[in-house]
């Protein structure tokens, strides 16, 4: 055997035992995302009938890439906020409407990623749709970010209506122009539901529920919405018209950090 060739073959084994000694440790990394606790539960095994257009799952949000820990477009909810949802979706679909989820559950590494996102000014490729009117700068003083979140906890969801028979939302296509969320309902991206005055997400005082400007069909929506859910023991954020949190809270003080995933329900169910 040449030198040459001895070199190769200590290399090579070194190389070898190297890839030994790391796979374990990738493999327990790969395997230590903590899981859900019993009181979880994916909201289409409580009612596969409520519309799911997980948004932090895809590019079209006011951060315009998919959020971490977002792995899967999968509503997750305690089991009692999912069990109130569901009667509420009885309700209103006897009125010819829907329940449309745009987000649920939302661990703390996501909230992490708003406000990296927050805190880089540079950054305001999605300004023109989701926050036209605000300065990036104002985000955390106006209340628009903050570094923990309701969602978290696991009972607040952020909700819409649809009109039945229900029409699919076309896909969002990155760098395609951008529009005000609070244009008109016409000139707006499409959503498929009702009109609300303004898109999901709108950083704007136009959200905000009870908003006089508001009127006409636009607030009928938001009333028909904010009663039915308020009947059945959701509380309604002021300033975002989507923003219900269902009270008591199962978990009024934890901030969970497991993933958007089926997997992360599996070791509870």
């Amino acid at each position: 055997m040449t030198r040459l060739s001895t070199v190769a073959r200590a290399l090579i084994t070194a190389f070898a035992a190297l890839l030994a000694s790391t796979a374990p440790t990738a493999t327990a990394r790969a395997g230590t995302d903590p899981k859900a606790p019993d009181e979880f539960v994916a909201l289409r095994s409580v009612d596969p009938t409520i519309i799911q257009e997980m948004r932090y799952v895809t590019p079209h949000n006011f951060v315009g890439e998919r959020i971490d820990g977002y792995r899967q477009p999968v509503c997750i909810l305690t089991r009692p906020a999912a069990e109130a949802l569901h009667k509420a979706q009885r309700k209103l679909l006897r009125q010819g409407y829907t329940l449309k989820v745009y987000d649920c559950y939302r661990p703390q590494r996501a909230v992490d990623h708003f406000v990296r996102w927050a805190e880089d000014l540079e950054d305001e490729a999605m300004k023109g749709e989701f926050y036209p009117n605000v300065d990036k700068a104002r985000l955390f003083a106006d209340g628009y970010i903050a570094a923990k979140s309701g969602h978290s906890r696991g009972s607040t969801l952020d909700v819409t209506l649809v009109r039945l028979p229900a029409k699919p939302t076309r896909p969002y296509h990155p760098g395609e122009p951008l529009v005000p969320c609070f244009a008109p309902q016409g000139e707006r991206f499409p959503d498929n539901s009702v009109d609300m005055g303004t898109g999901f997400d709108c950083f704007d005082t136009l959200s905000h529920t009870l908003d006089p400007r508001i009127q006409g069909r636009q607030r009928h929506h938001r009333m028909l919405l904010k009663s039915t859910l308020e009947g059945l023991g959701f509380v309604n954020l002021a300033e975002e018209w989507w923003h219900y949190t269902f009270k008591p809270e199962a978990y009024p003080d934890t901030y969970f950090d497991f993933p958007v995933s089926r997997k992360s329900l599996t070791s509870a169910h």
